[in-house]
């Protein structure tokens, strides 16, 4: 009786198999399943290549035939799908071994690199010859660095940007995202230790050990039915939950405490962070409830951690984490404790219209309100401050206007009144929910001094989670933070952060290290782009020029480093001389789209009166459109159109900012601020800049960007002139 075989797919294959039709796609995953079953069913025609007893083909239908890799006995691994032609034309054009630094298996493609490379016109004497790409690295170093060793005399040829893509469009990933760094003039140390050393085996590696290779991480395979149906069937879902081999240590990594993972837009951070609970969830004993808990700020961005949760891992991963985001979760604390008194949560961003009606209303003429709303909400509800006494002794970072004792007996009094007040209302906002949830946790924790222990028996104190992983943490505030770190014990991998400072769009600035969250010495950063091509992102890096952020924990990042491996057109920038006018330039960009109403195009603006009438003028025009609400889109179709901030999290193929006028971003009342409070203009002027970061980092495609009047001082005279038509 025959016993089947195992068969694996590498993932790189699926850029082949995405290349084909539906109903070829079929094929595959119908051809996948025959060979499991019985490999030796004539109808598939296994047999080897090369006269090599370790590369085979097998047929997938009368057009397309399986290259497979014999692992060892009835264990194989398929490598790519090839028309039959490229197959058989030239038998010697495929070649495999593992890599001497990941360990991982490689087949690679030795095919020539269009007409560039193979048969190129020798040019005259008289003109000079281009220089090679690599000609400056000697083949040890490039080995070294871990490029595949079979395409070294292709790459030795390769004289231009365009023939290095072609070639590595088909070359093993390691090689690609080596000779890319290499490219962009990333230092041969600096690639070494963030390219290879990331990716480096662990143990001795034996190069004619296919079985221990098979097993290694730098092997990504896909081994089931039902992943492997989910990967060739929905392409877009796949690639949302896909980890790259650099990133697979990261989530892997025992880490002694805390430990943050950091990278510009579309670097995979979000990824990083639902692989990681995946992993914490297989390390659990059997029983607890949800013992680990994922979080975020945004409530779109829980609900979409909660999607691909779910593709990534099933019922049975998702039932065994906690996925909310954190002010909801503040809520919950509250009302389990009945603490919350029944009272109406109105949304932070009212709070200095609320402290401009309580000083109206007691008569208060001595402190702005703005001043008061944010030293309320950064600093005493912050730093959950419960006390005058605590106050004093307070920080005030990023505060600007330094306070005398007799200042701060002032404000402190104030406060108080002022809650009181709101209380009298029946209302309270989030940050003050979050005040005391984090109070609330602290005590609970306090309350069992050294008896922080996982044991739910034995009179032991139990924390709410054994593991939290956080995503976009710069977003958080302090009383976020403190709440987090009383709902975990201290220890291994305790908790997990993913974020970017560069995307803070948020007025929450917090040092992790004060607030007991130690992650120094447990910081990572990745700095490759999935999501947006080299033309892109180049402009959005522009954007930001002449901005310093912080990481975190008091010292400072940048995106040194930060790059993409896809290619696209240059964005489109364009101005008009009124509002009406940029409207219409919205409506002729989608036109020359092609009007699409798939939920592919999305239109930006700073405001939700902006927003309100570019959905007028795209119904006018007969377009469907979706409002982004703040739980995303209400419906995948059609046109969506919002505020940047509904676009944190989102992703599109191509993408309008509209209204990136001066006045409107940044924002013309934070002039107010620039000789009052310069540190508090330096820091709302940062959100701004980091707001059209983020939303031009959503595309993947294209861009346009668009003003009336006076551009944006956030578009740079280069950026202006050059894209002008």
């Amino acid at each position: 009786m025959n016993n089947g075989a195992t068969l694996r797919m590498l993932d790189r294959a699926d850029k082949e198999v995405m290349k084909l039709t539906r109903a070829d796609i079929g094929a595959v995953y119908e051809f996948m399943h025959k060979f499991r079953h019985n490999p030796e069913n004539p109808g598939l025609n296994l047999k080897a290549l090369n006269g090599d007893s370790r590369l085979m083909s097998a047929r997938v239908n009368k057009d397309y035939r399986a290259l497979l890799l014999h692992i060892v006995e009835r264990d194989y691994l398929l490598v790519a799908v090839k028309h039959r032609g490229e197959v058989y034309d030239d038998l010697s054009r495929y070649a495999y071994r593992i890599n001497r630094i990941t360990g991982g298996i490689e087949v690679v493609d030795l095919g020539p690199v269009g007409d560039s490379i193979i048969g190129r016109v020798v040019p005259p004497e008289t003109e000079t010859a281009p220089q090679p790409l690599f000609a400056a690295y000697t083949d040890r170093q490039l080995l070294e660095l871990g490029v595949s060793e079979p395409l070294l005399p292709q790459i030795r040829d390769l004289t231009a940007e365009a023939e290095l893509l072609e070639l590595l469009d088909r070359a093993p990933q390691l090689t690609t995202d080596v000779l890319f760094a290499l490219f962009d003039g990333t230092p041969y140390d600096e690639v070494l230790r963030q390219v290879t050393d990331p990716v480096r085996a662990d143990d001795r590696i034996d190069p004619d050990d296919f079985e221990t290779a098979v097993e290694r991480p730098a092997t990504q395979v896909t081994s089931d039915d039902e992943a492997l149906q989910a990967m060739l069937g929905e392409a877009f879902e796949r690639w949302q939950i896909f980890l790259h081999p650099t990133q697979r240590k990261l989530v892997e990594r025992p880490y002694r405490g805390p430990a943050r993972v950091g990278g510009g837009p579309g670097t995979g951070k979000t990824i990083v962070a639902l692989h990681r609970v995946a992993h914490l969830a297989r390390q659990l004993p059997p029983g607890a409830d949800k013992p680990i808990l994922l979080t975020t700020f945004n409530r779109n961005l829980a609900a979409d951690l909660r999607t691909r949760l779910m593709a990534l891992g099933g019922q049975e991963l998702v039932s065994r984490v906690d996925i909310i985001n954190i002010d909801r979760l503040a809520s919950r604390v509250v009302a389990e404790a009945k603490s919350g008194g029944g009272r109406r949560v109105v949304d932070d961003n009212q709070v200095p219209d609320l402290w401009a009606d309580f000083l109206v209303e007691t008569g208060e003429t001595g402190w702005d309100a703005e001043f008061l709303a944010a030293e309320w909400t950064q600093v005493i509800l912050g730093q959950v401050l419960t006390s005058r006494t605590d106050y004093f002794k307070a920080r005030r970072p990023q505060r600007g206007r330094s306070l005398t004792r007799v200042e701060r007996d002032q404000v402190w009094q104030l406060t108080e009144r002022f809650t009181n007040w709101l209380e009298s209302r029946g209302v309270w906002t989030w940050r003050q929910v979050a005040q005391r949830a984090a109070r609330l946790e602290m005590d609970r924790t306090a309350a069992h001094p050294g008896s922080l222990s996982s044991e739910s028996s034995g009179g032991f104190y139990r924390p709410r989670y054994r593991h939290v992983v956080v995503d976009e943490a710069q977003d958080l505030s302090a009383a976020h933070w403190k709440m987090l770190r009383a709902m975990v014990a201290p220890g291994p991998d305790d908790m997990f952060l993913t974020g970017d400072t560069h995307q803070r769009i948020y007025d929450n600035h917090v040092t992790l290290g004060s607030l007991g969250v130690h992650i120094r010495g447990r910081s990572s950063r990745l700095t490759l782009s999935y999501r947006t091509t080299r033309q892109i992102l180049a402009d959005a890096l522009e954007i930001m020029t002449g901005e310093v952020y912080d990481d975190l924990d008091g010292g400072e990042e940048d995106l040194a480093g930060y790059r993409s491996l896809l290619r696209g057109s240059r964005p489109t920038f364009r101005g008009a001389t009124t509002w009406a006018q940029e409207r219409d330039l919205v409506v002729e960009q989608l036109r020359d789209w092609g009007r699409p109403t798939d939920g592919s195009v999305a239109v930006c603006v700073p405001t939700r009166e902006m927003a309100t009438e570019v959905i007028a003028s795209l119904e006018a025009d007969g377009l469907p459109v979706v409002e982004i609400g703040p739980d995303g889109p209400k419906e995948p179709d059609g046109v969506h159109v919002g505020t940047m901030h509904r676009f944190k999290g989102l992703e599109y193929q191509r993408m309008i900012i509209a209204g990136v006028a001066d006045g409107l971003v940044p924002r013309q009342m934070i002039n107010r601020f620039r000789d009052t409070d310069p540190k508090r203009y330096q820091r709302e002027r940062q959100r701004d800049r980091s707001l059209l970061f983020v939303a031009a980092t959503r595309p993947r495609d294209e861009l346009a960007v668009f003003w009336h009047g006076t551009p944006s001082p956030f578009l740079t005279s280069r950026l202006v002139q050059r894209h002008q038509p």
